[in-house]
């Protein structure tokens, strides 16, 4: 078990090599200064240029203030790692798909490019290789590539896709997916929505829109607005967070693309500033490199 652990941590490491360097280098260069203040001060513009954010670098920097007497190299790595774990166990809350909800519906939300029809077809292949009935919904109209490539996933997964022609009517889609999901007792339903103009409130009224439609047609629905996120964007992911959960109520964050990018810390600003649960990351191509958010071994392969 213990060899597995390592393994998997090792992984993930590997996985997460340019932020970890980013942020280590980061940190070996800060501990050449020749004071406290001056290796604090650099570890502090080492985090936000690893995009932790300035609010939580400095809120992690004073903490570190508050027990560093000295240049401690070892101890400094240590509280840091500290620092950085507590912040992110308190989002670490794993995705559970309720026995009494059928079918429990999940409404994937982000913009455009961020990864989320990927996302949707890796949870798609998870659920259904764990032994329950997935069917998916093609919510995002606007785009046939997004409808065809739902469509892809479904055919490898081998779940049916609900779907209009390109330009129909999203609300419809989710109409019809919720009646075939109970219909068909299918265990978990899965909705894909559109994710342009997320800075204009035509697409955020279109997204409040389906979700009135979802509650009317199955109250209490849906289960979990998630939010898929690119972490390549840095700070604006954050932003995005903040949006779609002003509008919408994001309950939990899929964070793709951790392996492509220096700027993973941003997965220390958004757990410390939002205090959404963290679902899932993403990084890699296949399914498998779709996990489930683990604090510990985050910090273990960050550290």
């Amino acid at each position: 078990m213990l060899s597995r652990i390592k393994s998997g941590i090792t992984g993930l490491k590997a996985k997460l090599t340019r932020t970890h360097n980013a942020i280590m280098g980061s940190v070996e260069a800060a501990l050449t200064g020749s004071s406290r203040e001056e290796i604090l001060g650099a570890l502090e513009e080492a985090l936000i240029t690893s995009d932790v954010g300035v609010k939580t670098a400095s809120e992690i920097v004073d903490g570190l203030r508050a027990v560093m007497a000295g240049r401690d190299e070892e101890k400094l790595k240590g509280c840091l790692k500290s620092a950085i774990y507590n912040i992110l166990k308190q989002v670490e809350r794993p995705l559970e798909i309720g026995v009494n909800q059928k079918p429990f519906v999940l409404m994937a939300l982000g913009v455009n490019g961020v990864g989320k029809t990927t996302t949707i077809g890796k949870l798609a292949a998870r659920y259904s290789s764990s032994g329950k009935s997935v069917m998916l919904a093609a919510g995002d109209t606007f785009r046939s590539a997004a409808i065809e490539q739902l469509e892809l996933w479904g055919g490898r997964v081998g779940c049916p896709v609900i779907k209009q022609a390109h330009g129909g009517d999203p609300g419809a889609v989710v109409f019809d997916a919720i009646r075939a999901a109970r219909a068909r007792g299918t265990d978990v339903l899965i909705l894909d929505t559109a994710g342009r103009l997320h800075t204009k409130s035509n697409l955020m009224a279109e997204l409040k829109k389906i979700k009135r439609v979802i509650d009317r047609e199955m109250p209490g629905a849906p289960h979990e607005n998630l939010l898929v996120l690119d972490a390549s964007t840095g700070q604006n992911a954050l932003n995005q967070a903040r949006m779609f959960n002003e509008a919408i109520g994001v309950t939990g964050i899929a964070l793709t693309k951790l392996d492509g990018t220096a700027k993973g810390g941003i997965i220390i600003a958004i757990a410390n500033e939002l205090k959404i649960p963290i679902r899932f990351i993403g990084v890699g191509e296949t399914a498998d490199d779709l996990k489930d958010f683990n604090a510990g071994e985050f910090v273990d392969a960050l550290i």
